[in-house]
């Protein structure tokens, strides 16, 4: 596949949202510390940024609960590794807020893409994000997000687009309605921006919603609101959404990484 950022000449970091506890996981350990195919599951994400053609740098691993724990994971911590702290749960945008100190340089900032992805989804797939990057870059636009469609869509935010098929908003599962539920096309958080156009609205989001919590999903409608073009691919297999919120889940999701790794083995410890 060629390579995007060859094409642009922009550079990619990635932010990887770490911080939750994982209540239901029936455990004293940060959610993404639980281990899937022998590693804690941030691992495989950070890995997936991390490989070629993608090669994220830096990559900021926004931790909280028990931050102690996953930053001594990955000792000794390469140098294109940070850990931004975000010290209070008020969403992901909040979250993603924390990493915005390390973007101050104008040029750094107006010259790179962001990929935005969760630390307790280790079934992603490099080629999947480079799919996605390719798309953003080619197209110039402010955002992007890979979408999937799955059968029970239970939990997921939706994506809803309007009469030509364009994005129109994610609409969390909480906050849905009746024929919003019924959407089919789920958001598995898999995002990427322009930095400059990111960090400039996570100050604008509110926090009225459900849960009380500024979600990044929000600077979508911001960006669309101010006439900036928003690129969705339906790109990410059903199988890598799969959730983890338990330890049956993540007992299915140690099954299906295993069975990755018999047909296309995978270096262990490249992020280290």
């Amino acid at each position: 596949m060629m390579n995007a950022q060859d094409q642009s000449k922009r550079g990619l970091a990635a932010v990887i949202l770490a911080a939750g506890k994982g209540t239901r996981m029936q455990s004293d350990l940060p959610k993404v510390m639980h281990e899937v195919g022998d590693r804690p599951m941030v691992h495989w994400v950070v890995d997936a940024v991390r490989a070629s053609p993608l090669e994220a740098s830096p990559v900021a691993v926004v931790v909280g609960f028990k931050r102690e724990t996953v930053e001594e994971s990955f000792q000794p911590v390469p140098e294109w590794m940070t850990f931004p702290v975000q010290a209070e749960q008020l969403g992901t945008g909040h979250a993603i807020d924390m990493a915005s100190p390390l973007f101050q340089d104008e040029t750094l900032r107006n010259e790179t893409d962001v990929m935005v992805l969760c630390g307790d989804g280790p079934l992603i797939r490099t080629e999947t994000l480079a799919m996605m990057l390719e798309r953003h870059t080619a197209s110039g636009a402010a955002a992007t997000l890979a979408t999937a469609r799955i059968d029970d869509p239970s939990g997921y935010g939706r994506i809803q687009r309007d009469a030509d098929g364009r994005f129109e908003k994610i609409v969390e599962q909480k906050d849905a309605t009746p024929e919003q539920l019924l959407i089919d096309e789920v958001n598995p958080s898999y995002y990427v921006f322009k930095a400059d156009e990111l960090f400039n609205r996570l100050s604008l989001l509110k926090n009225d919603n459900a849960n009380g919590e500024y979600y990044i999903t929000d600077v979508f409608e911001l960006m669309k609101s101010d006439g900036l073009r928003i690129e969705v691919i339906e790109a990410v297999a059903p199988e890598d959404i799969l959730s983890i919120n338990n330890p049956d889940q993540l007992a299915t999701v140690d099954s299906v990484l295993r069975r990755r790794m018999v047909t296309t083995p995978r270096e262990e410890g490249r992020n280290g």
